[in-house]
């Protein structure tokens, strides 16, 4: 689409690959400069740091941090990624993960389960590491109207609601579906409960129509004023009654039973 050519930042057009780690490190540096994205990745920080009540003592494990910035919002965070990245803690894979049984308080995602090519595998593991009690919070891509759409014509990762629950792998961002976490906890809600009877969905909010549209993400140019931020929110506050039909995010919490404590011991 020329429009899309046009809108397209110049240092992003040379992209050999989507795994590397200069990809990576460019799409840090893109998101620190915008100060639009950037609000909104505080936003949605924010929101996460909400569901797990940081405090002394608690350990909490971001997975997948990539190119994001979520100890600024949670310091107490342990930040990691399948990739060795010179500004996170520790290189760690979803599917097999070095943590002791219950003994991690919350694992912390945002826009990472939708990669993960083995969703059971990964909530396997969770479900070992956390503690009773223990949450995993996520915020990912939702399916409406509105976002199967600009997913499937505006973006360059596959949107397939009708697939399964694993993909192959070909890399950790060259591979995914955006629409598996709608696939697992609205789709199949009733087999993620059946299969993990330990871990309870308590909350799945949708939002978040057009911040990330309109802020070009970290490959476009942004097609509002920075100033404007604000104003966007508001609409998309205004527009809460329609977010099953123009959400593209959706917060999800899963809580590990404090009746898992009784199983352990």
């Amino acid at each position: 689409m020329p429009l899309l050519d046009f809108l397209k930042l110049p240092e992003t057009r040379g992209i050999v690959s989507m795994d590397d780690v200069e990809t990576t490190a460019l799409h840090r540096e893109i998101i620190l400069r915008k100060p639009f994205l950037k609000r909104m990745y505080d936003d949605f920080y924010r929101e996460i740091r909400a569901a797990v009540e940081p405090v002394e003592g608690k350990t909490l494990i971001e997975l997948g941090s990539g190119g994001g910035f979520m100890k600024e919002i949670i310091p107490t965070v342990i930040t990691s990624d399948i990739k060795e990245l010179p500004w996170v803690d520790r290189r760690i894979s979803a599917l097999d993960m070095p943590f002791g049984d219950a003994s991690v308080d919350a694992f912390l995602l945002f826009n990472v389960l939708h990669h993960i090519p083995d969703v059971r595998r990964f909530f396997r593991e969770a479900q070992r590491c956390l503690k009773p009690g223990g949450r995993i919070v996520m915020i990912e891509p939702t399916n409406t109207l509105w976002s199967k759409f600009v997913y499937q014509t505006f973006h360059h990762e596959p949107f397939v609601p009708e697939a399964a629950w694993e993909f192959p792998s070909t890399g950790p961002m060259s591979s995914g579906n955006d629409a598996m976490p709608w696939i697992v906890f609205v789709r199949d809600r009733a087999v993620f409960e059946r299969e993990f009877p330990a871990l309870a969905i308590t909350r799945i909010r949708r939002h978040t129509p057009f911040r990330h549209l309109v802020s070009g993400g970290v490959s476009m140019r942004a097609i509002v004023p920075s100033w404007s931020y604000g104003c966007v929110k508001f609409v998309e506050t205004m527009l809460t009654p329609l977010m099953p039909l123009c959400a593209m995010y959706m917060t999800v919490v899963v809580q590990k039973s404090l009746a898992a404590r009784r199983q352990e011991i």
